[in-house]
């Protein structure tokens, strides 16, 4: 072959100015070629020198390059790496093979009473009486009791000391958003008007007086005290279905609330069990709604029939909350609706077994029952009182605002003092399974009642800190020396048909406000922001729906015939079923 002369070879040269692979328009910017790259890219170095290979610079490898692959993925070119890497063929050097499993040396067996093996974790913070911080145990299977040790089971109680597992809080960030459903469908003709969120909720306050009887309706039996002892072991308290007749009438079917309007004896009507959600709201979870009519100058609270406001929600408030069916859970009756239905049919029946039922020896209140008509009924009343309240939300003398409302009062009880009757209000609080998911790290009721009652107390304070806050208003509302609360549980973990009394406790409703701190200002100034809103508004009916995923409450202006069709309908299809 003939030797090229150099001009031969700058004469093949191309005419252009640029060298290399022809660039294309896709790749280029204002003709400068580019490299293509996301927002979440960070610049850093164009080049890494200082890289030895894959074995590191000695050869050893180890943390040290562990932690600059771990610092070369937070730099440009971590996500478009294969951009600007060298393709070597079959290069026998740059294979490994990856093996991610974690050698452990068996521990010998029988650290615990269980035969469980016992961990050690770096910076593990345990349950509630783990000391937390470097070095705190965790069981993982066989534990005391030896529960589920053979097939994996981990309960979700993390580190208190008898089965171990996963821990509260450990990746809460990872699970995915709950998307529960609205209390109420929202319809397309409704006009939203507000949107109030939470954090500002928590911020209101005003201070009001301690409020004043206006009149008082129905009787009350005496509390049995024998519930007060702690039940042998052996022989379990059943709690038995006790039908009696009690009434939940909504504000503006009311007629005595429709009478203390007509006299202008008030701006603002309510019953205890409405205005203690409205002013419990920032603790909620779970979806609810109110009915506002607004009539001249009056706003009467209100609720439709069927509303979620009549049950009783059970861990509301718990880290982990109860799945719906939708969501996995497989126990049907360890779901939200069932659970709420059923603490609502253990109050009922626990605040009607706890008094003794006397013709002889009861507490007569001023008037009658109201809502009770022995000319048509024949059921029992159960023991309840009704008082007509009046608390002053002025701001000032010149505008003056007041609010009735209806409060109730479940028995009365002997001062073992001075012998002067106290009022009290009863309430059951319901364990279903504390191994459950949704028990919320409960502890289990029978073994730690008695001995750890504060520490069964604190964990129903923030597993039920919505429900226990609007018991605690409903009871300070009515001037209630004394709130009964029970605790009741499943006879069977399995059946929620059988329930037994396990114990009861007694606080004053201000002291225990105080201790799941309760602040009334704050739930009066919430009450009072929502009534000016409306009282700035035309007259018609309004409906406040708290939203079901996220902290916060919208009012809506709907028509005045919302709801009314619904009810009619239920009616009528009551009626039909009745004469067939």
């Amino acid at each position: 072959m003939s030797p090229i002369s150099l001009s031969e070879i700058v004469s093949a040269l191309p005419a252009d100015e640029t060298w290399g692979p022809p660039t294309s328009t896709e790749t280029t910017l204002d003709g400068v070629p580019y490299a293509p790259y996301s927002k979440g890219d960070k610049l850093g170095r164009m080049a890494d020198w200082t890289s030895e290979g894959k074995d590191g610079r000695d050869g050893r490898g180890g943390r040290q390059q562990y932690n600059r692959s771990y610092r070369d993925q937070q730099v440009y070119g971590a996500g478009t790496s294969s951009l600007f890497a060298i393709q070597v063929a079959e290069d026998e050097s740059s294979f490994s093979v990856v093996d991610n499993t974690r050698n452990t040396t068996k521990t010998r067996g029988g650290f615990g009473r269980g035969g469980g093996t016992i961990f050690r974790g770096r910076g593990q913070r345990g349950g509630r009486n783990d000391r937390g911080g470097r070095g705190a145990f965790q069981r993982v299977g066989g534990g005391r009791g030896g529960q589920g040790g053979d097939r994996g089971y981990y309960d979700n109680r993390g580190g208190r000391g008898g089965r171990g597992g996963r821990r509260f809080g450990w990746k809460d960030y990872d699970k995915p958003q709950r998307n529960r459903d609205a209390s109420v469908n929202v319809k397309p003709e409704w006009k939203m008007l507000e949107e109030i969120d939470f954090n500002r909720l928590t911020k209101l306050n005003l201070d009001t007086d301690e409020g004043e009887d206006l009149d008082s309706y129905g009787f009350l039996y005496y509390y049995d005290r024998t519930y007060d002892k702690q039940p042998v072991k052996t022989t379990e308290r059943k709690l038995n279905v006790v039908d009696r007749a009690a009434y939940n009438v909504t504000t503006s079917s009311d007629p005595i609330i429709q009478e203390l309007a007509e006299k202008d004896e008030a701006t603002i009507f309510a019953t205890d069990n409405i205005l203690s959600m409205l002013m419990c709201s920032p603790r909620s979870i779970y979806s609810w709604d109110l009915v506002i009519l607004r009539q001249g100058n009056k706003v009467y609270l209100d609720k439709r029939d069927g509303s979620s406001l009549d049950m009783v929600t059970v861990n509301e408030n718990a880290a982990d909350a109860p799945l719906e069916l939708s969501e996995g859970n497989k126990d049907s009756i360890n779901a939200p609706g069932a659970l709420a239905l059923e603490a609502t049919f253990i109050n009922h029946n626990f605040a009607n077994q706890t008094v003794i039922e006397s013709e002889t020896a009861k507490y007569e209140m001023a008037h009658e029952n109201p809502f009770y008509d022995p000319s048509e009924e024949t059921d029992l009343l159960a023991s309840k009182a009704y008082k007509y309240r009046r608390f002053d939300l002025s701001l000032n003398d010149e505008e003056p605002v007041h609010l009735i409302v209806r409060t109730e009062l479940d028995a009365v009880m002997k001062n073992a003092v001075n012998g002067e009757d106290l009022f009290l209000t009863v309430k059951a609080l319901n364990e279903f399974d504390h191994k459950a998911q949704g028990s919320g790290g409960a502890l289990d009721w029978r073994s730690k009642l008695v001995s750890q009652r504060g520490a069964v107390v604190a964990t129903e304070m923030k597993n039920n800190s919505c429900k226990l806050a609007r018991w605690t208003v409903q009871s300070i509302l009515a001037n209630a020396d004394v709130m009964k609360l029970g605790f009741v549980s499943r006879a069977n973990p399995k059946n929620n048909d059988r329930h037994v009394i396990l114990g009861v406790a007694a606080y004053k409703p201000r002291e225990f406000a105080n201790q799941m701190n309760l602040s009334l200002s704050n739930g009066w100034g919430i009450v009072r922001t929502i009534v000016d809103m409306c009282l700035k508004m035309p007259e018609g009916k309004y409906v406040l729906v708290k939203d079901p995923n996220k902290p916060v409450l919208r009012l809506y202006d709907v028509p005045m015939t919302t709801f009314e069709e619904e009810a009619e309908k239920d009616v009528d299809q009551g009626e039909e079923e009745e004469e067939e």
